[in-house]
């Protein structure tokens, strides 16, 4: 009995030095608050956050506010009594969760925002494309498009903004008139999609359709509202082609609608460098080291930490995808993970 009392202490000694090192690689549980999964960028970036996080030692897990401001509100005073490493939030209203933010950092929980920029309160760290530079890419593919179609860069765009309250879109479009500027005999006629309603974005195009029926191109601020877009024009007797088209988040209906024809361009937006950098900064998040400025390579892009009033921020560049590309597994809309690790930096 002795002895087979001694080989069973031997074999759960054995099982916890096994055991142990996993418990030990665990630094502690990340909470990300997602605005909404109504959208593959979304749901991407979940899968993408996780999956990143995973590989340098925290587990996550994801709230879903469902696009409602007063629900993301109580998830974060939810979240905050539980004391996690960190918290990602990807806000549904930029000045609501401003409170939010501060109640946090002050109980010495780290905030993190994830692509959706606010710059009213410090937060730790932030994660964003660069969207004024994803507006002179567009507007670059524009000059393009309109010189191809009409022997120089004249014609007139119709440009679908997303929600007015969201600076992803407000630097969209700063980015791209900026850029057009120069050519005086281009018309841009602007028209905010509320919400980033894929509807309001079809009634949009619809009426302008009649209003300005020689509009040369329609530049859309995301794919899905690009879906709309094409359901309109089809509707007003259009075929693809009729009509240049771009939008300018890199979503698998987005390169779908290249495939088909009907649009021309999307401008990428980085979802998989974006929740690979959050991870890349976790520890020095966690553990309120400092981050430095500089160049750093997230996934082979070349980004910039800047240390600005509402704290570091990270920029990551997009990249332009036409029929030549569409199929390039890099881009996130064709739903092929990286196959890259990525490790902390130092």
């Amino acid at each position: 009995m002795k002895r087979i009392l001694m080989s069973a202490f031997a074999v759960l000694a054995l099982a916890m030095a096994m055991v142990a090192p996993a418990f030990a690689q665990s630094k502690g549980t990340v909470y990300y608050l997602v605005p909404t999964l109504l959208d593959e960028f979304q749901t991407g970036s979940v899968s993408a956050l996780e999956m990143f996080l995973k590989q340098i030692g925290y587990e996550m897990k994801t709230l879903n506010a469902d696009n409602k401001t007063d629900t993301q509100q109580s998830q974060m005073n939810d979240v905050i009594a539980l004391k996690p490493a960190a918290i990602i939030l990807a806000a549904v209203d930029f000045n609501a969760l401003q409170p939010s933010i501060e109640a946090a950092r002050a109980a010495g929980i780290p905030v993190v925002e994830f692509d959706r920029q606010i710059t009213s309160t410090p937060s730790d760290f932030t994660s964003v494309a660069g969207t004024i530079e994803i507006g002179h890419v567009a507007a670059e593919q524009a000059q393009k498009l309109l010189t191809e179609k009409n022997g120089s860069v004249k014609g007139k765009i119709l440009q679908v903004l997303g929600d007015p309250g969201d600076p992803y879109t407000l630097d969209i479009q700063k980015g791209f008139e900026e850029k057009m500027k120069e050519f005086p005999e281009v018309t841009i006629i602007s028209h905010p999609a509320m919400m980033w309603e894929a509807s309001n974005a079809g009634t949009i195009v619809a009426d302008n359709i009649v209003s300005n029926p020689d509009i040369d191109l329609i530049f859309s601020h995301a794919a899905h509202l690009s879906v709309a877009a094409v359901a309109a024009l089809e509707a007003a007797g259009k075929k693809p082609g009729d009509v240049l088209m771009m939008s300018s988040n890199g979503a698998p209906v987005g390169l779908d609608l290249i495939r088909k024809g009907w649009l021309n361009v999307e401008v990428e937006q980085p979802l998989y460098a974006q929740a690979a950098a959050v991870a890349m900064f976790m520890d020095k998040i966690v553990n309120k080291q400092e981050i430095k400025p500089g160049n750093y390579d997230v996934l082979g892009l070349p980004s910039v930490v800047t240390i600005e009033t509402w704290g570091p921020n990270i920029k990551i560049p997009g990249a332009a995808i036409d029929k030549t590309n569409v199929d390039n597994p890099a881009f996130w809309g064709n739903l092929k993970p990286p196959a890259e690790t990525v490790t902390s930096v130092e």
